[in-house]
């Protein structure tokens, strides 16, 4: 795994201005541009001290790389942003709005604040396009607690989240709102690709995707403690579910099923990036250009 140390970080983004001249690089290219406003070709625009922005050097037109990002408006410093992405992209089990809080030395509501723009952000930029290949298929439960003799249909007191991987692939998952066959073929036609091959388990709710969509359908029996048949099983997408819910446990205690998406997002962002934490941080930075972030 290719490591993204502290002090590498700590040197690369010791003050605001160096996290803002990352931003001009990422929105726009770099500092020599051609100037939106003269017009003139190469223009050096140059850091003004007192607004995070940057100034023409030929006509003093001003840019603003912060606007339209998760940093427009906030008056929390670029270096504490910074550092609450580089946690979050240093650990494999998420990291708690406490400890950001305890870490930065910023009020609890903003550090929780920090941490849910950010994980907006890591599902923004994890967004990809339809997975391809085998892929695995399984739902689950998480929070509340199960009562006796529920079923997948009578759970109410916990959230949904389903996920589908790609053997050796990325991963995708999300809160849905039932388990049954129409929610759940609507959802593997919109993230799968036509005619691939997809396992399941053996709930009914998936008994017409293979004409639906045109899959290879295989499936396992896990009511009779069947794990496998042949290339077909789904420990790769139960492995993540295991580390997920452990990680709440352990590192979040709860969440509410209003955020259960973002969480979902961030260790989803975090597992299809867990070979490189240079690349998962780097990732993110770069997430700012992404046109979708105007609307956050």
């Amino acid at each position: 795994m290719s490591k993204y140390t502290f002090k590498q970080f700590q040197a690369e983004y010791p003050d605001d201005a160096s996290c803002l001249a990352e931003l001009m690089r990422v929105n726009y290219g770099g500092t020599e541009i051609t100037c939106p406003a003269c017009g003139v070709e190469k223009a050096s625009f140059h850091a003004m001290t007192k607004r995070r922005a940057f100034a023409c050097q030929e006509c003093g037109h001003h840019i603003y790389p912060a606007a339209g990002t998760i940093f427009h408006k906030s008056r929390t410093n670029l270096t504490k942003w910074f550092f609450a992405m580089y946690l979050m992209t240093s650990t494999r089990h998420g990291v708690a709005a406490k400890e950001v809080e305890r870490q930065i030395g910023v009020t609890y509501k903003c550090a929780w604040r920090m941490c849910h723009e950010l994980r907006k952000l890591m599902a923004s930029a994890d967004d990809t396009g339809p997975l391809s290949g085998h892929v695995e298929i399984d739902e689950t439960f998480v929070g509340g607690r199960k009562r006796h003799n529920q079923g997948k249909m009578g759970v109410t007191n916990k959230t949904i989240v389903m996920g589908i991987v790609e053997r050796g692939g990325n991963l995708r998952a999300g809160p849905i709102d039932d388990t049954n066959s129409t929610t759940l073929e609507a959802h593997v036609l919109h993230n799968v690709e036509r005619g691939a091959t997809i396992s399941t388990d053996e709930w009914g709710g998936y008994n017409k995707i293979a004409e639906r969509g045109g899959y290879v359908h295989g499936r396992v029996k896990h009511s009779d403690d069947e794990w496998r048949r042949g290339e077909h099983h789904t420990n790769t997408i139960e492995g993540h579910w295991s580390l997920f819910k452990r990680a709440v446990r352990g590192t979040h205690v709860s969440i509410s099923s209003k955020h259960m998406w973002k969480y979902v997002s961030e260790f989803s962002y975090r597992r299809n990036m867990r070979h490189s934490h240079e690349a998962m941080f780097r990732r993110l930075v770069s997430a700012f250009a992404l046109p979708r972030l105007q609307d956050v």
